[in-house]
């Protein structure tokens, strides 16, 4: 009774626009107050959700995407991108799905990638004659692949809560990441080719070639974190910090478009950025302690494996609970509080907890692209200019695209585990 009341008045503000950091603070706020639980359980659960020392990497890699963002990342990203496939029919679609997979490697969040690559991509698409729900719809899909390809903030919440090495799920992350965006290009070139969209001049190997070194810097980051974690160099905070630094002098001394006046503002953009994820986790820590006091996990983990016991079955039950929670809750709230209560169902049917990281943040960002609070749905819109009706039924194909990569990565383990088994 006490746990439906819980859930039912953080709905209830969640869908009264209260931000789901605070619906997660109120509603428990009220359990506790009607349970007669002293409320100085509130800054002790709060501090303990955040009381990681991986977290730290969380501002490094956000200052880090920031300055690189400012530094001129995007365009080039952007521009070299379109130089390879922008004489391929529709290539304008397939050099913004192939730059979201190059900023994946920058900002490990969705939303920052359809900001920056959307506010470029989009007014060119519709310049060059794509319909403008289709130049949204194809910005906010590729998105996605942010929190799946390293670095990826959502890895690093997972890697907090199941105890599990972050470099194992940078790695496992790769080979989902660029398949979804291989899928998202496939599909992207089918309804070009249907829809007889524009296609550029083939540009000369030269211009190619001057284009990669522009974006090479910003590309080699990603292989920086990676080798500097998985060969023991550094710990995942470290190796936020490198970033930021491998940021700043490429920004200031390469790129040289970061300027040393933009530098305060991109540090208080990303403390403000950080703030907000931070104030997430601790109250989702806060409303996952009293799940678990009230034996959701158990209550949740009886029932799935009480409507079947068949692994393959509990896998569909636990992605239908996925996407559905996607579509109204953020994130890395959604995970803080459902991952300990789902990894123990995971693990009963065979499922790794790398593999099972993968599986759910996957399933999550999806929701990332629908409504009714799909974040990137909403931002891709808005840049294009176009309604989210219109924008969602131009998603369907997309979404047809990521499911079915999110079933094979579900189902092949070895889609998620074989990068991480070569470093074992």
């Amino acid at each position: 009774m006490m746990a439906l009341l819980l859930f039912l008045s953080f709905l209830i503000l969640m869908f009264l626009g209260v931000p789901i950091a605070f619906s997660l603070g109120l509603s428990s706020l009220l359990y506790l107050i009607i349970v007669d639980v002293p409320l100085t359980i509130i800054p002790q659960r709060m501090f303990s959700g955040i009381n990681s020392f991986v977290l730290l990497c969380i501002p490094g890699f956000i200052l880090a995407g920031n300055l690189m963002n400012a530094g001129g990342i995007t365009e080039r990203i952007i521009k070299f991108a379109n130089d390879i496939v922008g004489h391929i029919r529709g290539g304008l679609g397939l050099a913004n799905i192939g730059s979201s997979m190059g900023f994946a490697g920058i900002s490990g969040t969705a939303l920052a990638d359809t900001a920056s690559i959307g506010s470029v991509m989009i007014p060119a698409m519709k310049k060059q004659g794509y319909d403008a729900p289709y130049a949204a719809a194809v910005t906010s899909s590729s998105s996605t692949i942010g929190p799946i390809i390293p670095p990826s903030l959502p890895l690093i919440i997972v890697g907090t809560l199941a105890s599990v090495s972050i470099g194992d799920l940078f790695l496992a992350g790769a080979i989902p990441g660029v398949l979804l965006g291989l899928g998202l290009m496939a599909m992207a070139y089918f309804l070009s080719v249907k829809r007889g969209y524009p296609k550029q001049d083939r540009k000369p190997i030269g211009e190619i070639t001057k284009s990669f070194f522009g974006a090479f810097w910003a590309l080699l980051m990603t292989v920086i974190i990676l080798y500097g974690i998985l060969g023991g160099y550094f710990t995942p905070t470290e190796a936020s910090i490198v970033a930021v630094l491998y940021a700043l002098v490429i920004g200031l001394f390469v790129y040289k478009d970061l300027k040393i006046k933009q530098v305060p503002k991109i540090i208080l953009d990303s403390m403000i950025s950080t703030a907000s994820i931070l104030i997430l986790v601790g109250f989702a820590n806060l409303f996952g302690y009293i799940l678990v006091s009230e034996q959701i996990p158990i209550l949740v983990a009886d029932t799935i494996l009480g409507i079947t016991e068949n692994p393959i079955l509990v896998i569909l039950l636990i992605i239908l609970l996925l996407l559905f929670v996607g579509t109204f809750m953020e994130t890395i709230a959604a995970l803080v509080i459902l991952f300990p209560v789902l990894l123990p169902v995971a693990a009963q049917v065979g499922m790794d907890p790398v593999h099972f990281g993968i599986v759910m943040v996957l399933a999550l960002i999806i929701g990332l692209t629908t409504p009714p609070v799909g974040v990137c749905l909403f931002v891709a819109s808005s840049i294009g200019k176009v309604s989210i009706w219109d924008t969602t039924k131009a998603l369907v194909p997309f979404l047809f695209v990521s499911l079915v990569v999110l079933l094979l990565v579900a189902f092949i383990p070895e889609i998620t585990l074989f990068l991480p088994s070569l470093f074992d």
